[in-house]
């Protein structure tokens, strides 16, 4: 009989950086980057009032559905891999925020489209 204990496995190392779960990749923080200093940029223009605020809000609202339509579309192929793996929870999880995100950049667009239409009158 063997009397020493069985040595525990040494945790899988993960390849390059993660914050929790989310691996942290240049895209996802090119993107998060443009997100957030867009909503900064369009809160600016909403919060001041220039006679050009109709075209910067547009510029903004594009770029603002851009990195949106672009968080969708990651969580579209997210969602793809996670299903293959039969990793319910964490694609049913993606579907939603990717939903979520693509109907906010539908908005975003939809209300670019009214804003120029204003403008051109």
């Amino acid at each position: 009989m063997n009397d020493r204990p069985i040595p525990a496995r040494a945790p899988a190392q993960r390849p390059g950086r993660y914050l929790g779960p989310i691996r942290l990749t240049v895209p996802l923080v090119v993107v998060v980057v443009v997100l957030i200093g867009s909503v900064i940029f369009d809160a600016w223009v909403v919060l001041t009032i220039t006679d050009g605020q109709i075209p910067l809000l547009a510029v903004g609202l594009v770029v603002t559905g851009g990195s949106l339509g672009a968080i969708a579309i990651g969580a579209l192929v997210g969602m793809w891999r996670a299903a293959s793996r039969a990793a319910g929870g964490r694609s049913f999880a993606l579907a939603l925020v990717g939903g979520l995100a693509g109907l906010a950049a539908i908005g975003c667009f939809a209300i670019t489209a009214l804003l120029v239409l204003v403008w051109n009158t």
